[in-house]
């Protein structure tokens, strides 16, 4: 004979109200920012010198966990207002570094944003947040091959660094020489209205190479991303080039 009782099945709300969130470690979140612009011609990045334990001394990326109530675009938004004083910068994720040894206090995660910076900005972001240091970039490797990045001091002193941090600047390095030739991701580096000069300026600065002159304009031109303005810079001592502004592709 068959047992016709069934036990009742349990209901979403009893599962919650039951269940136990201890009942598995988890890791801290945390969030790192790379605010990448230009200084002096080549890449650079803001870093703030760590005062307390673990790494003080070291250079480290603005940084902070995030909150129990916070989404993870709140809290890199919160670390960008309050260690870099900026706002109106558009953010988007880089990748999510999550190393075991990463951090020698405890299991955390970081999802690692990266925001690009007129050089304009860049110097703002500095004027407002005196703590912070735009440190030059050295990346020895060519092209998308990847691998290790330097931290320069405004005097060219190699920066120690905190953390992952110099593998996070190598991913944003990598992430941008790798979309800045499909994409209009180079122009978040200039101003809004620019010269060819410039623009290839950032694409040499980037890619850490010299371009052909013609090909590259020829390029930029075919590409329909670039609306003449009818102006021309001023204060030069020579004949002033042509000012264009980024036109999205239709």
């Amino acid at each position: 004979m068959q047992n016709a009782y069934k036990a009742r099945p349990v209901i979403e709300t009893e599962f919650l109200a039951e269940y136990d969130p201890t009942a598995y470690e988890r890791p801290a979140l945390a969030v790192d920012l790379v605010l990448l612009g230009l200084r002096e011609g080549r890449p650079a990045a803001l870093l703030l010198k760590r005062e307390q334990h673990p790494h003080a001394g070291r250079w480290a990326l603005p940084g902070g966990f995030v909150g129990i109530d916070q989404t993870l675009d709140a809290a890199a938004l919160h670390v960008l207002h309050e260690k870099a004083g900026i706002t109106g910068v558009h953010l988007e994720q880089l990748y999510t570094f999550g190393a075991l040894a990463r951090d020698p206090r405890m299991r955390i995660v970081s999802v690692a944003y990266l925001a690009l910076l007129p050089e304009a900005a860049l110097a703002e972001a500095l004027e407002r947040a005196p703590s912070l240091v735009a440190a030059g970039i050295e990346v020895p490797w060519s092209g998308e091959a990847g691998g290790d990045v330097v931290a320069l001091s405004p005097k060219g002193e190699v920066l120690p660094l905190a953390f992952d941090h110099a593998d996070i600047l190598a991913m944003a390095m990598l992430r941008l020489r790798g979309k800045l030739d499909y994409s209009d991701v180079g122009f978040a580096l200039l101003p809004e209205h620019f010269t060819l000069r410039q623009l290839q300026d950032v694409h040499e600065a980037v890619l850490g190479t010299t371009l052909n002159k013609p090909a590259f304009r020829r390029r930029m031109l075919d590409r329909g991303w670039l609306a003449p303005t009818g102006s021309r810079e001023a204060g030069t001592s020579f004949r002033p080039a042509e000012l264009y502004r980024f036109q999205p592709s239709r």
